[in-house]
């Protein structure tokens, strides 16, 4: 983006960044120094501090820095499996997962899909049945995959996530922005009955912004995963359209399932 868009005009004719850009150059500062003050920031930016507070919430929502007293810090958090980790654990169960989500996109439509190892497999099977479709995604491992078949592609530009193979953040989430698509693909580091929720930092925003756009919804996701709860919640469970899994869900997680009107698709063994 170049910095004449980039930027509006106050009434008093100064130069302002967009709220995109100013949250962008937030993120760009943490990568060089710890913490951030909501005072210098506020300077910097020629904004109120009220206006540099809601950067900060909306960033920290979104599970890209860690609110402190002040200010902001980059986030910290215990260890989460990386992509190369988690594409080696219960591959079988989430080959039945993507393959019976691949079976419901239709010839002729949109999909976004996000990043994640069910995802993958969700593209292998999508790629294998040669369906031709448009997919958008965050996921180069996801857009290699479907870059020889019948499926068009569209990769999201943004800031790369080298452990995920991914981008995330400003950029990629108005690319998004500009779509409206029959369908999402989204997986999420845990479901409890509260929804789906992300660890992996920036993913819950990409999944939001994915589920806003989308028609039907889908989460994809095996059981194990069932009752965690991620550092971020991404949405309620209303949000969905469906739950593809690998068992039925029980207890509380089943009723507010049902609660949600979410349909349940449980592979086939």
């Amino acid at each position: 983006m170049s910095k004449t868009r980039a930027r509006e005009k106050d009434g008093e004719g100064t130069t302002r960044l967009k709220k995109s850009e100013r949250r962008r150059l937030i993120l760009l500062e943490l990568k060089l120094r710890p913490h951030v003050r909501i005072s210098d920031l506020s300077d910097r930016f020629n904004v109120s501090t009220e206006t540099v507070r809601r950067d900060l919430d909306a960033l920290s929502d979104d599970g890209l820095i860690a609110r402190a007293h002040g200010g902001a810090s980059a986030p910290t958090q215990g260890h989460y499996p990386s992509l190369d980790e988690r594409v080696t654990a219960r591959i079988e169960q989430r080959e039945r997962i993507g393959r019976r989500a691949a079976e419901l996109v239709n010839e002729g439509e949109t999909v976004m899909i996000d990043s994640g190892s069910t995802t993958i497999q969700m593209a292998r099977a999508l790629a294998y049945l040669g369906t031709p479709c448009t997919v958008i995604t965050n996921s180069i491992p996801v857009a290699m995959t479907l870059g020889h078949g019948a499926p068009q592609v569209l990769l999201c530009p943004g800031e790369y996530l080298a452990a995920e193979s991914a981008v995330i953040g400003t950029e990629t989430l108005e690319f998004l922005s500009r779509f409206n698509v029959d369908r999402c693909m989204i997986g999420s580091s845990g479901v409890s009955a509260e929804g789906p929720s992300e660890t992996v930092q920036g993913f819950a925003a990409v999944k939001r912004m994915m589920l806003q756009r989308a028609e039907r919804r889908h989460l994809l996701i095996d059981s194990q995963k069932f009752g965690r709860k991620g550092l971020a919640q991404v949405g309620e469970m209303s949000g969905l359209s469906s739950i593809v899994v690998d068992a039925r869900p029980k207890g509380a997680l089943l009723s507010a399932l049902v609660a949600g009107n979410v349909d349940i698709i449980v592979t086939e063994d």
